[in-house]
């Protein structure tokens, strides 16, 4: 029997095994973002709930600001290719915080040096699991026969990839093989990084695109600990620096906490906030908003939701309630629903997404804590296997560390300069 065949065998066994493990790690990030507002701290509440920005925080929106006048219409380095422009968010200015339409170089490049260099350093894991052991596998000279085909099986399955994702990988390497086109490691790699590409997809459309209908409501649904909040947070100051009006429902009424961390976030950010007492019906919160957007012509309204998992009924009923309750204002609402998935979870990032999935209908995921330690390769597990794209990848926990996801950087830093 083939190693390959094998690994396959007994993928279920360590997919469960890896899911235990993860379950003990998300349990552990759950208090992460209560640490994290301690850490957001300062600035002082309005009664109406609006921010009031003080002191180094007003410094830190302003930086951000600064960073989305000095990179107009960026996009990526040559070498993270041109595929920025729609993964992100559309300016009337063609401005752009994290990326965007075409470079101009300048003062663009500093900025752009750094947000690679955290994305590279958030994929350190990643990139040792595929390029740190194809590496050693593709060594110089060796030939490309089954043998080898397997050991690079082995090291996709580990990669947190995907049972899919890997299959279609393989299957490509396999039919070049056969038709004598791979005739050293190098060839290996070319397939690889085309495979992972084509599986990536090209960048979905902003998630403010000019001339859409205002105000544009996004929802963000997410197990605990996921980095839902803080996620709000990033992108309320992202668009708030642009000009934007921004409000955030604090619809995650279950915890008192939650409402009092995403208001220090409003503070942060400058953004508005509708909050209700904790108990509240959340989608009675999610209306308030709505209609407080309305009257106050906001172009981006934020929804926070309570941490849940998504094979409790109950609780998913609960926020398909706050689906419903959109739809009945405008049955285009919510025009995003983003999962928020933390870096850490690997496989078990897929069984979340499947179950918010067939739950909400999601259009997009936003990978968080990318700090060294996730395992990137479940981006490429939800794409392929639910056709779902990763919208956001968080490397940091400055206001400007919520980057827009770029495929070819990615592949390219998974990969680790392979075949380069």
């Amino acid at each position: 029997m083939k190693l390959g065949r094998k690994w396959r065998e007994r993928a279920a066994a360590r997919a469960a095994r890896k899911a235990a493990k993860e379950a003990e790690a998300a349990a552990a990030a759950a208090a992460s973002e209560a640490a994290e507002t301690a850490r957001a701290g300062g600035g002082k509440r309005g009664a109406t709930g609006s921010a009031v920005v003080g002191g180094s925080l007003a410094a830190e929106v302003a930086e951000v600001a600064k960073d989305a006048a000095a990179e107009p219409g960026e996009s990526p380095a040559p070498e993270a290719g041109a595929a920025a422009g729609g993964s992100g968010d559309s300016r009337g200015s063609g401005e752009s915080v994290e990326s965007g339409g075409h470079a101009t170089g300048g003062t663009a490049q500093p900025a752009r040096g750094r947000r690679r260099e955290r994305l590279k350093a958030g994929l350190a894991r990643t990139r040792e699991r595929v390029a740190g052991r194809l590496r050693r596998t593709l060594g110089a000279g060796r030939r490309v026969d089954d043998a080898l085909l397997d050991e690079v099986e082995e090291v996709l399955y580990e990669a947190d990839l995907g049972v899919e994702a890997c299959e279609q990988v393989l299957d490509a390497l396999r039919e070049q093989a056969r038709a004598q086109r791979l005739r050293a490691v190098e060839d290996v790699v070319a397939v690889l990084r085309e495979e992972l590409l084509r599986l990536l997809g090209e960048p979905p459309p902003p998630l403010l695109p000019a001339g859409a209908t205002r105000p544009r409501v996004i929802v963000l649904v997410g197990v605990n600990g996921a980095g839902k909040t803080t996620t709000i947070g990033k992108l309320a100051a992202r668009y708030g620096a642009e000009g934007k009006r921004v409000i955030v429902a604090a619809a995650d009424t279950f915890r008192a906490a939650a409402i009092d961390q995403l208001a220090v976030w409003a503070e942060r950010s400058g953004a508005e906030i509708v909050r209700q007492d904790p108990g509240t019906d959340p989608a009675a919160v999610v209306f308030d908003a709505l209609t407080a957007a309305r009257a106050r012509g906001a172009d981006l309204l934020l929804v926070d939701t309570a941490g849940r998992l998504h094979n409790k009924a109950n609780l998913m009923a609960e926020v398909q309630k706050i689906r419903r309750v959109l739809q009945r204002a405008d049955p285009t609402m919510p025009h995003e629903t983003l999962l928020v998935i933390d870096g850490v979870t690997g496989q078990n990032g897929l069984l979340q997404a499947r179950g918010f999935h067939a739950a909400m209908g999601l259009t997009g995921v936003v990978l968080t804590k990318l700090d060294g330690t996730a395992k990137g390769g479940v981006v490429v597990a939800v794409k392929t296997e639910l056709g779902v794209p990763v919208r956001l990848v968080g490397v940091g926990e400055a206001l400007d560390d919520l980057q827009d996801f770029v495929p070819r950087a990615f592949v390219d830093e998974i990969l680790g300069g392979l075949g380069a």
